[in-house]
């Protein structure tokens, strides 16, 4: 099993910028892509970013030019910079990690963490 435990989620200002991290523990054998998923209340839950373990990174259409994914594959961490916030961007924020273990053999599955809200006041 793998735990996700995300952290720096809270409240800004429009505008503002705050940074998301995300920490992969357990018996983990390999990560492939760590990302972030955010879901609004009576919404699906939706990309916002992911990176491969090479750095290859997808972003969201409406976070591309304003938000920054990035991780650190020796501490299996993965992080969110976001910049330019805005009250839409009020939503609940999940990281993801696509793992294997304990051992090679093991097939890759999908984990989330608990997530963490994010607040943007106008």
């Amino acid at each position: 099993q793998v735990q996700l435990v995300e952290s720096g989620g809270g409240l800004v200002q429009s505008g503002g910028s705050l940074r998301l991290s995300c920490a992969a523990s357990g018996r983990i054998f390999s990560i492939d892509v760590m990302g972030w998923y955010r879901q609004a209340p009576g919404k699906g839950r939706e990309l916002v970013a992911v990176i491969t373990t090479g750095g290859s990174t997808n972003y969201a259409g409406s976070v591309k030019v304003r938000f920054t994914i990035s991780r650190d594959n020796t501490k299996n961490m993965v992080f969110l910079r976001m910049d330019t916030l805005k009250p839409g961007d009020t939503v609940v924020y999940y990281c993801y990690c696509s793992a294997k273990g304990p051992s090679s053999w093991n097939s890759s599955r999908d984990y989330w963490g608990q997530g963490t809200q994010v607040n943007i006041s106008s």
